[in-house]
C-alpha cells in the first residue's frame, strides 16, 4: 500500500511535474494570449486579423519576432507552474491524503474534489497573481507589425515587478487577481475533480489497471477536456485585466474590474469573445495537463 509522501514532498512533486509541462506548452501559451487580445473590445470584421489560428499564429510570430519569442515569459511562467501548482496540487494531495475527499463509503466523492481543488486552486492563484500579470504582459509584447493588445516596457520578471511596484506598490503587484482567482478556482475544481474521478471510475470499472500509467494518460485526457470548456471565458477575463494599461492612481484604462470586463466583452464582442484562442487554449492546456498530472502521478508512485 502506498504511503502518504511528507506535506513538502506533496508540493514540489506537483512544482517539478508542471515546470517540466511548461517547458514544452509555453509557446502556446504565448500564442494563446495573442489571440485572446486581438481584437480587443472591437465588434468582429473591424480589426486586422494578425493570426488566424494556432498555426498561423506559430508561424507569424516566429517570422516577425523570431523563433525565441515564442517562449516569451518563459522565466515567470516557470516561476509561476512552480509556486503556484506547488501550492495548489501539494494541498489538494494533502486533503486526499486526509480523505477529505472521500464520502461516508470510502468513495471519491466528486463534489469534495471539487471543493478541493477550487480551494487549492484559489490560494495557489492568490498568492503567484503578480507573477501571472507579468508573464501575460511578456507574451503579448511584440514587433508593431503585429502587435495586439497594450505594450508594456518591461524586459523580464524582476525589471516588471521592480516598475510595477515603483508606480502602485504592493497594491499594484495584485492589480487584477480577482480574475485570476475565479479562473484558477473554477480551472483547478474541474480538473482536479475530473482526474480523481476519472481514475476511480476507469480503475473501478477494470477499464485500466489500478496504478498504471494508461490510468493515469486516460485520466488527464479526460481532465483537460473538461477544463478547457470551463476556463477558456474566465483566461480571456484574466488577460484583459493583466494586460491594460492602468492611471497614475493604478486605475484599468479599460476595464474596472471582473465583471466590468465580462459586461464590455460580451457588449461590443459578443459571446464568442470569451472564447477568442480555444483552440489555442486546448493545445496548450491539454499537453500540459496530461504532461504534468501524469509526471505528478509518477513521481508521487516512485517515492510514495
Amino acid at each position: 500500500m502506498r504511503t502518504a509522501m511528507h506535506p513538502a514532498a506533496e508540493c514540489l512533486a506537483g512544482s517539478l511535474a508542471t515546470c517540466v509541462a511548461c517547458l514544452f506548452t509555453n509557446p502556446l501559451e504565448t500564442i494563446k494570449t495573442r489571440m485572446q487580445l486581438q481584437g480587443e473590445l472591437q465588434s468582429r470584421g473591424t480589426y486586422k486579423i494578425y493570426y488566424r489560428n494556432v498555426f498561423h499564429a506559430f508561424y507569424t510570430i516566429a517570422k516577425v519576432d523570431g523563433i525565441l519569442a515564442l517562449q516569451s515569459g518563459l522565466v515567470p511562467a516557470l516561476c509561476y507552474q512552480f509556486v503556484m501548482n506547488g501550492i495548489r496540487l501539494g494541498s489538494y494531495q494533502i486533503m486526499v491524503n486526509a480523505k477529505l475527499t472521500e464520502d461516508r463509503e470510502g468513495k471519491i466523492s466528486y463534489l469534495r474534489c471539487m471543493a478541493a481543488g477550487a480551494l487549492s486552486g484559489c490560494t495557489g492563484a492568490a498568492v503567484c497573481s503578480p507573477i501571472f500579470m507579468i508573464k501575460t504582459q511578456l507574451q503579448s509584447k511584440s514587433s508593431s507589425a503585429i502587435a495586439v493588445g497594450t505594450q508594456h516596457d518591461i524586459t523580464n520578471l524582476s525589471s516588471g515587478i521592480i516598475s510595477i511596484y515603483r508606480e502602485h506598490g504592493v497594491r499594484g503587484l495584485w492589480r487584477g487577481a480577482s480574475a485570476s482567482m475565479v479562473r484558477v478556482t473554477v480551472g483547478s475544481a474541474t480538473q482536479l475533480s475530473a482526474f480523481s474521478k476519472s481514475k476511480d471510475f476507469y480503475s473501478r470499472n477494470n477499464i485500466f489497471e489500478p496504478g498504471s500509467f494508461m490510468l493515469s494518460v486516460s485520466s488527464s485526457m479526460t481532465a483537460s477536456v473538461f477544463v478547457v470548456l470551463a476556463m477558456t471565458p474566465f483566461d480571456v477575463i484574466s488577460t484583459r485585466l493583466y494586460n491594460q494599461n492602468v492611471n497614475s492612481s493604478g486605475i484599468g484604462l479599460k476595464y474596472t474590474n471582473f465583471f466590468d470586463v465580462f459586461v464590455k466583452v460580451f457588449a461590443k464582442e459578443g459571446l464568442l469573445g470569451f472564447y477568442k484562442g480555444t483552440f489555442a487554449h486546448y493545445f496548450r492546456l491539454g499537453p500540459h495537463t496530461i504532461i504534468g498530472l501524469v509526471l505528478w502521478d509518477s513521481i508521487r508512485k516512485y517515492f510514495g
